[in-house]
C-alpha cells in the first residue's frame, strides 16, 4: 500500500515549482548576499525581490517583512521585544496556543515578573471575546495580546479583525501566530489592526527552516539575534538565501491558486467528515469544523477502548500519516494541552487529519476502510 499523507498541518511536501525556483541558489548562485562584489549583489537582489513579492501577496510594505528561520523564532522575537523594547508588563494569551507561544509567554512571565493572563475558551474551542474584553479593560498595564489566528490542533479561527479592534480600543499591542493561515488565506495587512504576524514556508509547500515576521511600520523593536546587520539590523546571520526564494515562490503560487485549491481541500474535509459519520460509530469532532475553521484540518475523536488506544500506531502500520494532536510534540506521551483545555475528558482518542492539494477522495476511502479494519 502506498503511503497516505494526512499530516499537512505539520508540514507539506515541497512544490516542484518551488524547488525549481530554489535550484539556481542551491547551485551556481551561491554568493553571500552581504558581499559587495557582483556575485553577492546578485543574491542580495534575489532576497529583496522575494521580500517585495511576499509583501505584495500579504498586502504589506516590503520594509515590514523580515525573514527568519520560521514561526517559532518570529514569535519569540516579538514576545521578547514586547517586554524589553515596548515596556509591556502584561501578556494576554490563550491556553490553546502553539507551544512556540505558550512556552515563551510562561518563560517570559517568570523571567521578567510580568503579569500573564489567559483568555477563557468556549466549549466549541473559540476564545471568549467577552472575557478578552474584560481582561483588557480591568487594568491599565501596557499589554501585548498574543492569540493565534488558527489553532493547529482543532482548526478554530479567531476573527482577527475583531480581536485587533479590541486591542486598539485598549491601546494594547496585538501579535497573532498566523503560521497555519499564511499561504492558506488572503491577507491585506495594511487594513488589519494587527502589529505582528508570523509565517512558515513549510506549511504551504515551501521549504523548511524559513519563515517571516511582519512588524507594522509604526512599531520599532530590537533584534532577538545579534551579531550582524542582516535583515536591516533585525536578524543577524547569513541569510537562508534559497529558503527565502522558496518561501516567496510558494506564497506566490498559493495566492494565485487560492480559490481553486481551497475549494478542493474543503471538499476533501467535508468528504472525510461525511464518511466517518457514515461508517464509524461513536465518532465526534473537536472545535467548530464547518464554522470559523481551517479548511485543511479535521480533529476527530474516537471512543477510548482497547482498539482505539493504538489507533495512531495502527494507522502507521497501514502507511497512513496522521497526528495525535500537535505535530511538534509527536511521540510525547503527555496528553494534548489543547484537547485538555476543551474539557473533553480522558475517554476519547483524538486524531488530527490534515489535507493538501495533493490528497484525493480515494485516499480518504482507503483510510476509512483501514479504520474499519482496525476498529471492528
Amino acid at each position: 500500500m502506498q503511503r497516505i499523507y494526512f499530516d499537512n498541518a505539520a508540514t507539506t511536501p515541497l512544490d516542484p515549482e518551488v524547488l525549481e525556483a530554489m535550484m539556481p541558489y542551491l547551485t551556481e548562485k551561491f554568493g553571500n548576499p552581504s558581499s559587495i562584489y557582483s556575485y553577492g549583489r546578485e543574491t542580495r537582489l534575489a532576497i529583496e525581490q522575494a521580500r517585495k513579492s511576499v509583501a505584495k501577496n500579504l498586502g504589506a510594505k516590503p520594509a515590514e517583512i523580515f525573514f527568519t528561520s520560521g514561526g517559532t523564532e518570529s514569535s519569540n522575537t516579538i514576545l521578547n521585544s514586547a517586554i524589553i523594547d515596548l515596556g509591556c508588563t502584561h501578556i494576554i494569551s490563550s491556553p490553546i496556543e502553539h507551544h512556540a507561544t505558550l512556552h515563551t509567554v510562561t518563560h517570559l512571565a517568570k523571567l521578567h515578573a510580568v503579569r500573564l493572563s489567559f483568555v477563557e475558551i468556549l466549549p466549541n474551542g473559540h476564545i471568549d471575546m467577552a472575557h478578552l474584553a474584560t481582561l483588557l479593560a480591568e487594568n491599565s498595564d501596557k499589554t501585548i495580546v498574543s492569540i493565534m489566528h488558527a489553532n493547529n490542533e482543532i482548526g478554530n479561527m479567531i476573527d482577527i479583525e475583531a480581536v485587533g479592534q479590541l486591542c486598539r480600543q485598549h491601546q494594547a499591542y496585538f501579535h497573532s501566530d498566523t503560521v497555519q493561515t499564511v499561504g492558506h488565506f488572503p491577507f491585506e495587512l495594511s487594513k488589519l489592526p494587527v502589529d505582528f504576524i508570523t509565517g512558515a514556508g513549510h506549511k504551504f509547500h515551501g521549504p523548511k527552516g524559513v519563515g517571516i515576521l511582519y512588524i507594522n511600520e509604526n512599531v520599532k523593536i530590537s533584534p532577538l539575534v545579534h551579531g550582524g546587520s542582516q535583515e536591516r539590523n533585525m536578524r543577524a546571520g547569513t541569510e537562508n538565501l534559497y529558503g527565502i526564494v522558496g518561501f516567496a515562490k510558494a506564497l506566490e503560487l498559493a495566492t494565485e491558486k487560492h480559490q481553486e485549491e481551497s475549494s478542493y481541500i474543503q471538499s476533501l474535509k467535508q468528504y472525510m467528515y461525511d464518511q466517518l459519520i457514515a461508517h464509524i460509530p461513536g465518532v465526534s469532532f473537536n472545535g467548530d469544523p464547518f464554522g470559523s475553521s481551517l479548511y485543511t484540518l479535521l480533529s476527530v475523536n474516537f471512543p477510548k477502548n482497547e482498539k482505539t488506544e493504538m489507533i495512531l500506531f495502527n494507522l502507521d502500520m497501514h502507511h497512513v500519516c496522521a497526528s495525535g494532536g500537535s505535530a511538534c510534540s509527536s511521540g510525547a506521551q503527555q496528553g494534548s494541552h489543547v484537547i485538555n483545555a476543551l474539557n473533553k475528558g480522558t475517554e476519547i482518542v483524538t486524531i488530527r487529519f490534515s489535507f493538501s492539494k495533493q490528497n484525493t477522495k480515494e485516499e480518504i476511502d482507503q483510510v476509512v476502510a483501514a479504520l474499519l479494519t482496525m476498529l471492528n
